[in-house]
């Protein structure tokens, strides 16, 4: 059993900053990468971040480009976002997504999701 926890959502004002953490945990739990999906009201859930477990190579949606950035802790399974000058667009669901291997099972964990609300 592999769990997904997200922390560390909350209120900002427009321009401040908010950093997003993810654990993920089980037996025998190994990567493969990490990353963040967020999804607004409305709309679908959209890519935001992901971090290669063993390259450390990152990929960012063009919207997030220079001003969020993912970062990892391979002795803690953990991935961090750090986002900064957020914007009203920027509210969102954000949901933690992992891929990797746990024993014999290769797919991909979610979740449950944190909000993020940037007030303008």
């Amino acid at each position: 059993q592999v769990q997904v926890v997200e922390s560390g959502g909350g209120l900002v004002q427009a321009g401040g900053s908010l950093r997003l953490s993810c654990a993920a945990s089980g037996r025998s739990f190994s990567p493969y990468d990490m990353g963040w999906y967020r999804q607004a009201p409305g709309k679908e859930r959209e890519f935001v971040a992901s971090i290669n477990w063993s390259t450390g190579s990152t990929l960012y949606a063009d919207s997030v480009k220079g001003r969020f950035t993912i970062s990892r802790d391979n002795a803690k399974n953990t991935v961090y976002l750090q986002m900064n000058s957020l914007k009203p667009e920027d509210t969102a669901i954000y949901y933690c997504n992992t891929f990797g291997r746990a024993t014999i099972t290769v797919t991909t964990y979610w979740g449950q999701g944190t909000q993020v609300t940037v007030s303008s």
